[in-house]
């Protein structure tokens, strides 16, 4: 039995129960949505129904009144309520009764707003989190929060950064993935986990979102983004790969991303009313399932002769350490990636809330080269006063100053940077 560690989202989903009638906790199977749903109940008077039981789903249907108007202290958890989204309209006539806090915790393996035969939206009704597996920080029992962190470091900071983790530890952490059950297993038994969950993902529950939806070729999709991991979509390629209709290829990589599996990053632009045309990157947010449809294994992501594939995959690890911190930062931000005309890249580019930017470029190897910061100097010289800062993440020790504005990293930053950890 695996840890029960705590989720660093618990704060902001009690603050938003303690206002909100609802709150809507969403993400990819096996994450911890249940478990957070539990914690969240925990010292309440509760009750809990799981949608993917079945004689739970008929009892709900015929008479959903008489499970969800209990006594006005009871808190009603509805466990993966895209199995039964009729349910969400006599979750907004009960709100709309009675919209006192703190009345519903719904969870989600798939996107509400995409789930056929929803009855209502429950807009202005409920808030919505999205849960990913564990960040780097909550498998550690520490916060993580590196825009925050890199904002309040000084250079001084920066360049007195040390970490221990090496090539073979970044190598294990992306074969280890962050589903809570997965990560804890040898890595035979992990593989065999992971081959089990993408089958049913694909021969349960992505036929519940669209009956065209063929397993076959959404396996071989899979296999295509792996491969490209954090690269740049190309859809009429992924189509052919795959032997997927160009028609329909959009239909799949949007269920794909419906059920938490991968995420997009959109391209970035100076321009704050004008988002840019270009393509946007697309990666499995999991490593070990991204490793695991390409059949990479930690031993080879430490041998030279996988050096590129090290790289794409550190990126993609990298990226989707920053998107879950997004759900609990301190700063509001966006992530989009930058790539111009003239091929300048920038494969991590951060937006706050106020319009200043930061840049990420993540390299696989251990030492800093001057070139490494090119695009963030082409981004630097885009944004000018909006520029916060940019960082080269890599496999190396140190920290390293490179130029005012333009720092070098451990990617272990990530969740070691100093001021992070402000649990």
């Amino acid at each position: 039995m695996t840890d029960l560690l705590p989720r660093h989202l618990e704060p902001l989903a009690r603050e938003l129960l303690g206002v909100m009638p609802a709150i809507l906790i969403e993400g990819a199977r096996q994450v911890g949505k249940s478990t957070l749903a539990q914690l969240l109940a925990a010292g309440r008077t509760s009750v809990v129904a799981n949608l993917d039981d079945e004689p739970t789903r008929a009892a709900l249907v015929a008479d959903p009144s008489y499970f969800l108007n209990r006594s006005p202290d009871t808190l009603v958890v509805l466990d993966e309520i895209q199995r039964q989204p009729e349910l969400t309209a006599a979750v907004k006539a009960s709100i709309d009764r009675d919209r006192r806090p703190g009345r519903f915790i719904l969870t989600g393996s798939a996107s509400l707003l995409q789930v056929k035969g929803l009855a209502d939206s429950l807009a202005g009704r409920l808030a919505r989190l999205t849960l990913y597996g564990l960040s780097q920080g909550e498998a550690a029992r520490r916060r993580d929060d590196f825009v925050s962190a890199f904002l309040r470091c000084s250079d001084g900071e920066i360049a007195a950064f040390r970490t221990e983790w090496t090539r073979a530890a970044y190598a294990g952490a992306l074969s280890a993935g962050a589903y809570p059950d997965a990560r804890v297993l040898s890595p035979r038994l992990r593989a065999r986990w992971l081959d089990d969950y993408v089958t049913a993902l694909l021969r349960r529950d992505l036929p519940t979102l669209n009956r065209q939806f063929q397993p076959h070729r959404a396996a071989s999709l899979l296999s295509g983004l792996a491969a490209n991991q954090a690269g740049e979509l190309v859809k009429g390629r992924l189509a052919r790969d795959a032997a997927i209709p160009e028609t329909s290829i959009t239909t799949y990589l949007d269920l794909l991303a419906a059920i938490g599996l991968t995420a997009s990053l959109p391209p970035w632009s100076a321009n704050l009313g004008k988002r840019s045309r270009g393509r946007p990157k697309t990666l499995i947010i999991d490593s070990a399932l991204a490793a695991r449809q390409v059949r990479i294994s930690a031993d080879q992501f430490t041998a030279p002769n996988y050096n590129e594939a090290f790289g794409r995959f550190l990126e993609g690890f990298a990226i989707a350490e920053v998107l879950r911190q997004q759900s609990w930062s301190d700063q509001d931000y966006q992530v989009f990636h930058r790539r111009t005309s003239d091929k300048s890249e920038v494969d991590l580019v951060i937006e706050l809330a106020d319009s200043r930017v930061i840049g990420i470029e993540v390299k696989a190897a251990t030492s800093f080269r001057g070139d490494d910061f090119n695009g963030l100097r082409a981004l630097q010289a885009e944004c000018g006063d909006r520029f916060a800062g940019g960082a080269v993440l890599g496999t190396g020790a140190t920290g390293y100053l490179y130029a005012p504005g333009l720092r070098g990293l451990p990617l272990s930053a990530l969740w070691e940077l100093p001021g992070a950890d402000s649990s």
